[in-house]
């Protein structure tokens, strides 16, 4: 009788794509683990990364806007969840490995600092660029979460989380779909909320690209998706056309110029970086300030690293808090 796991890797080999990663030939995990009798290698890992400690701090980590007054600005939880949207429609279409699609999806921005790309560039310059936040999400899976000993993940998810974003390709087609997803989501998403924040109107979208990609959010995407599955079906990669993929790219760029490094966003990264360079200053002049598990990092691999993790791990709430409690005056009662 075969296990429902091997039932669902038999059927991988039956209606997947040859160019699909299947699970059964996964290049396995750090540390061997007997298999589970109901899901796959990419499902477990999936279902670690969802019930982890760092997936549910993204719900509180700034996507584009900081600390956001409204309710319906996208965080990095709800980026990541339209990234696997995105990224599962295209593994499916393709008839690749939707699983593995998932958990690399789920965990890309695991390592995301609080305060978006901000927060991230500031402990970049702190760590003679060291640090990234792709690098981070692996380091979280592998060396942060449950105490220290990581969330043991296969190596397929943990190259596609690396390399989700920078100049080196993931492995698998999947790891090449989540990249791709991640492009797609953010441009777009982040019209949305530019518009909603009154920063721009859909009217300012230049012609050039809306006449490419459509009017309106919807349309964007489904073009985008669209054009992915068009171009990469039955090939042994993952691409767009080339007008297609320069209409994306000019947007993208036109995003940085009227959003992203518009003056009012560079004001509050300034605010931003400047509260991290504290937060690290502090921690690095005595890494008892630290907490256990921090301290316990900074013994094995040094103190910039350790200081790293802890700020890495916050949530802009909850950086704000300790900001202020070391940092700002508290008005005095008579008790």
């Amino acid at each position: 009788m075969l296990t429902i796991r091997e039932y669902e890797e038999a059927r991988e080999k039956r209606e997947l794509s040859r160019f699909a990663t299947f699970s059964e030939n996964s290049l396995g995990r750090a540390r061997e683990e007997s298999p589970c009798d109901i899901r796959t290698c990419f499902m477990r890992d999936r279902d670690r990364i969802i019930h982890s400690k760092s997936f549910r701090r993204l719900k509180h980590k700034t996507q584009v806007f900081i600390s956001p007054e409204g309710d319906h600005y996208r965080t990095r939880l709800t980026h990541t969840l339209e990234v696997s949207g995105i990224a599962r429609t295209i593994a499916r279409a393709l008839s690749l490995n939707e699983d593995l699609t998932e958990a690399i999806a789920m965990g890309h921005d695991l390592g995301h600092t609080p305060f978006g790309h901000g927060g991230e560039r500031e402990l970049f310059a702190l760590s003679d660029g060291k640090f990234t936040h792709s690098r981070q999400s692996v380091r979280v899976a592998e060396r942060i979460e449950r105490g220290g000993a990581g969330l043991n993940l296969t190596r397929e998810v943990l190259d596609g989380i690396e390399h989700h974003s920078g100049a080196v390709v993931p492995a698998t087609l999947e790891g090449k779909i989540v990249a791709l997803a991640d492009r797609i989501a953010y441009i777009n998403h982040d019209i949305d909320d530019a518009v909603r924040a009154g920063l721009m109107s859909e009217a300012d979208i230049p012609a050039e690209y809306k006449d490419v990609l459509g009017p309106r959010h919807s349309e964007r995407i489904n073009t985008l998706v669209r054009d992915t599955i068009n171009e990469s079906f039955g090939q042994n990669d993952i691409k767009m056309s080339e007008a297609v993929h320069k209409a994306m790219m000019g947007l993208r760029q036109f995003m940085f110029e009227r959003v992203y490094r518009a003056e009012y966003a560079l004001s509050q990264e300034e605010k931003v970086r400047g509260m991290i360079r504290k937060l690290f200053e502090y921690y690095s002049s005595d890494i008892s300030r630290l907490p256990a598990e921090y301290r316990a990092i900074a013994e094995v691999d040094g103190t910039t690293v350790a200081v790293c993790d802890c700020i890495a791990c916050m949530t802009d709430r909850y950086a704000l808090s300790i900001y202020e409690e070391l940092f700002l005056p508290v008005s005095w009662s008579h008790m």
